[in-house]
């Protein structure tokens, strides 16, 4: 259960015909401002307990801020209040999820029934909530079959979310086979949702799964093909670390990472000492001792606090 994608419950919905007040509210989850949300909902909710929208974005509230145990209490409220609404089931379960994962593996088990039974719940009520069923894939895949995991079981979930969108159905099937050890198989999914749907989550799962399986010309080579696609300066970053972390294609690495921090602005992400911690990596493969102290250092005077950026000048300053 390391990796289960609980957190697409918190995303806030912004709909129609709410009050003044939550819309309010609304925007300070979207602006992150979860504590002044947090207040203003519990301070809405004692002159209206029974708001059905107000106790959900509450419970939204809470898990923002990693308050499970709050979190579960108003989402188990919704689920009393409206059984047969799928996405109460669905964030309670998320809650839930999130809250096993924060205690001893021993504690988490006392949670499993509850959390399957949850997304089950969702899953039946709502035929097409996509999430859910990504959810259950996942669950099943990590659980170990002493307690119910089960590949089969994570398959037909990818089957079923296959169904109502293609793109994820492909994602889940290359999850399955990446977790199970079966890159092969794991990659002409993540390819096929590239080819269906391109997006850079797509591109991402499989530059991944070449990196983690030690394949970092390949995952160069995808993170090119997403450039050329979607033309996001984020993207040189990435093949700068990959040609830096696997001494690899170091010129183009290289000039990848001028690229990204002659263009970076704070969209990108990842902050431009990152940038110059790889450079510094970069030119300390191609033996340049002199360059790389000079961009470990520029590293460094940005952000001097990061570990492995004093590491670096050590290992540098031993060449």
């Amino acid at each position: 259960m390391k990796h289960l994608l609980f957190f697409l419950f918190l995303i806030p919905f912004i709909g129609q015909g709410q009050s003044s007040s939550l819309k309010d509210v609304k925007q300070l989850l979207l602006d992150k401002k979860y504590k002044t949300a947090e207040t203003n909902l519990e301070s809405y909710l004692n002159a209206a307990p029974n708001d059905i929208e107000g106790i959900e974005l509450l419970g939204d509230a809470y898990g923002q801020q990693k308050k499970w145990d709050e979190a579960i209490e108003i989402y188990e409220k919704l689920v009393n209040m409206r059984p047969n609404v799928a996405n109460y089931h669905y964030k309670y379960g998320g809650a839930l999820g999130m809250k096993a994962l924060s205690v001893s593996k021993l504690r988490a088990v006392a949670f499993i029934g509850d959390i399957k039974s949850a997304f089950l719940k969702a899953a039946e009520l709502d035929p097409k909530h996509i999430n859910t069923r990504w959810a259950l894939v996942e669950l099943y895949m990590q659980l170990p079959g002493i307690v119910g995991g089960s590949k089969s079981k994570s398959l037909k979930y990818a089957e079923e979310l296959e169904v109502l969108s293609t793109v994820d159905g492909y994602l889940a099937k290359g999850y399955i086979y990446e977790y199970d050890n079966e890159p092969e198989l794991a990659e002409t999914f993540y390819k096929k949702a590239i080819k269906i749907g391109g997006s850079l989550t797509c591109f991402e799962k499989l530059t991944n799964l070449y990196e983690s399986n030690k394949q970092p010309e390949k995952a160069i080579a995808n993170i090119e093909q997403a450039q050329n696609k979607h033309n996001r300066n984020a993207l040189h970053y990435q093949i700068g670390k990959v040609a830096a972390e696997y001494n690899v294609e170091l010129s183009k690495g290289e000039q990848c990472l001028l690229t990204y921090i002659k263009n970076y602005s704070a969209a990108d992400g990842v902050p431009k000492a990152w940038a110059n911690y790889r450079l510094a990596q970069i030119h300390k493969h191609k033996g340049n001792k002199s360059d790389a102290l000079k961009y470990i250092d520029l590293a460094i005077s940005a952000l001097p606090k990061i570990k492995v950026f004093q590491q670096e000048k050590t290992d540098i300053s031993k060449l």
